[in-house]
């Protein structure tokens, strides 16, 4: 009995903090020049709704769109000539998005990408002739090279994400398109919230466990000063309000039902289980 509590505490630590304890280290990622995304961009006009969730129910029983979501991914496999500055981001961006989707398509239905055995760590993904991780992909390649703007554009299956985008981001519009996704982002009051009321705001949780990607661009109330809605711009550029963080829903981002009910205490026992 003392060894399961110890276990179920060691799993409540490790939710409290994210997705951050017990990682391996991440990797840089070297993806090839070239990748056309438009077939990407298909499925996702096709298959998002503006919410940013995934009609994962209706893909999975297409077996012709299933077959172009890992035709594309399959473009990234090979090495040779590697991007570059925006165009690497972008691809990147890319990648991570659909490969967990279709990580998620394998295993459809679930109810949190938490549920599946090591989907943020194990290196499964074939990226520049090696395998990779969604880790590798995040937090080796795109945080380095874009700090801050990359915790608004990856997208990784959970309902308190922020929105995916329904459309590939590209290499000319990426810096617009991280703009734009801030901006979403930050205008969803079931995401973020603002009291002026009370001086104070209620964010994503993202802000604290990235805090320091933040930190280097400013922190939090900057970003917030900038991406916010223009009604809560002139609040958030006075100092001194309280910034609280909102409890992060692991629930699938499904536009059916699964995900919906999905509990703390589920997330905490598949971290022990699926993850440890």
């Amino acid at each position: 009995m003392k060894k399961l509590f110890a276990l179920l505490i060691g799993a409540y630590l490790l939710a409290a903090v994210g997705v951050e304890a017990g990682e391996k280290k991440a990797n840089p990622v070297n993806v090839p020049a070239g990748i056309n995304h438009s077939g990407y961009d298909r499925l996702l006009k096709k298959y998002v709704d503006e919410k940013g969730l995934v009609a994962y129910g209706a893909w999975a029983k297409n077996p012709k769109d299933l077959a172009a979501l890992d035709s594309y991914l399959k473009e990234f496999s090979t090495g040779g000539a590697n991007a570059e500055g925006n165009e690497k981001a972008a691809s990147l961006i890319n990648a991570y998005n659909a490969s967990t989707m279709q990580w998620i398509l394998r295993n459809y239905p679930t109810e949190s990408i938490w549920s599946l055995q090591h989907s943020f760590d194990a290196k499964r993904h074939r990226i520049g002739g090696r395998e990779v991780s969604l880790n590798d992909i995040e937090k080796g390649t795109l945080v380095p090279q874009l700090g801050y703007k990359a915790h608004a554009v990856l997208v990784c299956a959970a309902r308190s994400c922020p929105p995916l985008r329904r459309g590939a981001y590209t290499t000319g519009e990426l810096d617009g398109q991280i703009d734009n996704a801030y901006i979403r982002w930050l205008s969803r009051s079931d995401l973020n919230e603002y009291h002026p009321n009370k001086n104070a705001v209620k964010v994503s949780s993202l802000f604290k466990w990235y805090k320091k990607d933040f930190d280097k661009a400013g922190g939090t109330p900057k970003i917030l000063a900038r991406y916010a809605p223009a009604a809560d711009r002139a609040f958030l550029r006075k100092p001194g309000y309280e910034v609280k963080f909102k409890s992060y829903n692991w629930g699938l981002n499904d536009q059916g039902g699964h995900g919906r009910l999905y509990t703390a205490p589920q997330l905490l026992l598949d971290k022990l289980s699926k993850n440890s």
